[in-house]
């Protein structure tokens, strides 16, 4: 197995190094919580650390799908998100008023019918909880600045000074991995011209507290999704925008792309950000005893809310393939990156494509329209779309 050159300010590995631990997972977004809970679960030593010193308060995703409630059952966590969060029976498309493509989930074969809207804060909070009662925890701050690795182990070496002897390293570290960066695994990919805007606000107006909508506009896209307690979270892309968006900057948004017979009114902003979006996916999720999961393997638009579910369900299924790794089954770690790869690469395009449909040129946009109204009488189609969003294609 080859090593990753080591850099002459980090120590390197000394032959027969007890181990610290198994698992050194690196990033304690959803992807790393999921994967540190799930090897606890199983009593696989574990380390988690993170750079920052607390988790996030706000948060980017917003959707958790009913195959990620499914997988996420033997943690004991699914039904405390459901708890928290409201469901959304349905995901539509639409011109202004016009629906276009209309979704609806209940008719899914799954525990969990809908789309379970929740702030990204409190399903890390969620997670976080069944990691501390599992007898886990979160070393804050922690940044890894150095990675080797060898055929007995890798060893990571923290600001601090801290080095951690790991017999595997996994990078839930995001789209800047440094373990991916260690690794030498190319990202490859590009950038989406437009800048998207995020914002949770409380609306007055003709927007469904039960319902996800997509708005397509030729300025741009903009979902509108309910959360609980009766907010609503905003994401449109933007040629560019503020850092921080205000109230006027969303309420014009959605006046050029929201409802027209009973137009949406921002009643307060709660908080906001801007932010680039690329659509990479890693090369391969191993190497050697490095691994990658969630944004540090794959990034893409937020359009259809897939991001951190993808990033979870790869935590669970690399939760399974460490545990055999470390019984001696050295190709389970293969097969983990086989299975979910191609995986992102069907979530990334999904993703893509509903982001472009929603840009179209003007001229093209009464032909889209037609297409997307055809298609929507055919109910396979209708199903099919269902399933991809909610995860169960990929069952």
């Amino acid at each position: 197995m080859p090593a990753t050159p080591p850099r002459p300010d980090v120590p390197s590995p000394a032959a027969g190094t007890a181990c610290d631990t198994d698992v050194l997972i690196v990033g304690a977004g959803p992807t790393g919580l999921t994967l540190a809970a799930a090897l606890q679960a199983r009593g696989v030593r574990c380390l988690l650390i993170d750079r920052l010193a607390e988790g996030a308060n706000t948060s980017r995703a917003a959707v958790v799908h009913a195959r990620t409630l499914e997988v996420l059952e033997p943690l004991g966590v699914s039904a405390a998100l459901v708890a928290r969060g409201l469901q959304a029976q349905r995901f539509s498309v639409r011109d202004r008023d016009r629906v276009l493509m209309p979704i609806g989930f209940a008719q899914l074969p799954s525990r969990y019918p809908f789309t379970l809207m929740i702030s990204q804060a409190e399903t890390e909070r969620a997670l976080l909880d069944r990691l501390l009662a599992l007898g886990g925890t979160v070393m804050r701050p922690r940044t890894l600045i150095g990675l080797t690795q060898s055929d007995e182990h890798a060893l990571a070496t923290l600001d601090d000074g801290t080095c951690i002897a790991a017999r595997y390293v996994v990078g839930a570290d995001g789209m800047h991995s440094a373990v991916r960066g260690f690794a030498g695994i190319p990202f490859d990919g590009d950038r989406y011209d437009e800048a998207f805007v995020l914002a949770d606000v409380q609306l007055d107006g003709g927007v469904p507290h039960d319902e996800v909508v997509l708005y397509f506009s030729p300025a741009g896209m903009a979902v509108v999704a309910p959360l609980p307690d009766g907010r609503h979270r905003v994401v449109a892309t933007v040629d560019e925008a503020p850092e921080q968006p205000d109230a006027a900057f969303i309420q014009a948004l959605l006046d050029a792309r929201g409802p027209q017979r009973a137009p949406a009114r921002v009643r307060a902003l709660l908080w906001s950000s801007r932010f680039r979006v690329h659509h990479r996916i890693a090369e391969r999720y191993r190497a050697g005893r490095l691994l990658l999961a969630g944004d540090a393997a794959h990034v893409h638009s937020p359009a259809g809310g897939q991001g951190m579910n993808t990033g979870m369900l790869d935590a669970m299924r690399l939760a399974t393939a460490l545990g055999r790794a470390l019984e001696g089954d050295d190709a389970a770690l293969d097969a983990y990156g086989a299975e979910r790869r191609p995986i992102a690469q069907q979530v990334i395009a999904l993703a893509h494509r509903l982001t472009r449909l929603a840009t179209v040129p003007p001229a093209r946009r009464l032909l889209r329209n037609a297409l997307l109204s055809l298609l929507a009488l055919c109910p396979p189609f209708r199903r099919r779309l269902a399933w991809q969003l909610s995860g169960l294609a990929y069952r």
